[in-house]
């Protein structure tokens, strides 16, 4: 399934599949150390830059389709960040949605936005029965986003991820079919 621009927007940003040109924008941001500071990438370097651009074409291409990485853009036609839903599991219908954003536009709503947008993609486009999210659970804004796109708490995952030579814990957020409005 190839994601037309109509389809997710607000009166503020739309998600558009990934250009090639993009990375250039990508890069902006994914090569600065705050924007990186709670995941287990980065800061990028060029070539990772336009290599993360190049990967997400290839999966875009793929079928059956398990990885919708969009481009956020905002009304003045600008790529501010990166909004991602993967398909965990097609048997269960089961997909987990992740967020960047560039931070001149941190505290604005944009990534609550953008969450929102990708998780109504999973439900109504793709039929998914659970979406979920994790987060580092020093990442205050992260927590407060997934609040707010209305994703529930459900616990911590203790040692969950191997980051910077150190393991991390990830606090888990969900949302399921029947609780989406």
């Amino acid at each position: 399934m190839r994601l037309a621009s109509t389809e997710l927007k607000t009166e503020r940003i739309y998600l558009r599949e990934f250009q090639l040109s993009d990375w250039q924008e990508v890069h902006k941001y994914a090569s600065q150390e705050r924007v990186c500071r709670y995941q287990p990438w980065g800061p990028n370097s060029l070539k990772e830059s336009q290599s993360f651009v190049k990967q997400v074409l290839v999966d875009s291409a793929k079928e059956p389709r398990t990885r919708y990485a969009l481009a956020i853009n905002n009304k003045e036609d600008r790529l501010i960040g990166a909004g991602e839903l993967n398909i965990r599991d097609a048997h269960n219908k089961k997909g987990e949605i992740g967020y960047i954003i560039n931070p001149e536009y941190w505290g604005k709503g944009i990534a609550t936005d953008a969450a929102t947008l990708i998780i109504g993609f999973g439900f109504h486009q793709l039929k998914l029965h659970r979406i979920y999210a994790t987060c580092d659970p020093r990442n205050i804004g992260s927590i407060r986003v997934l609040e707010k796109a209305g994703m529930t708490k459900e616990g911590r995952i203790r040692g969950d991820l191997l980051m910077k030579d150190e393991w991390r814990d990830s606090l888990l957020f969900s949302v399921l079919e029947n609780e989406w409005v």
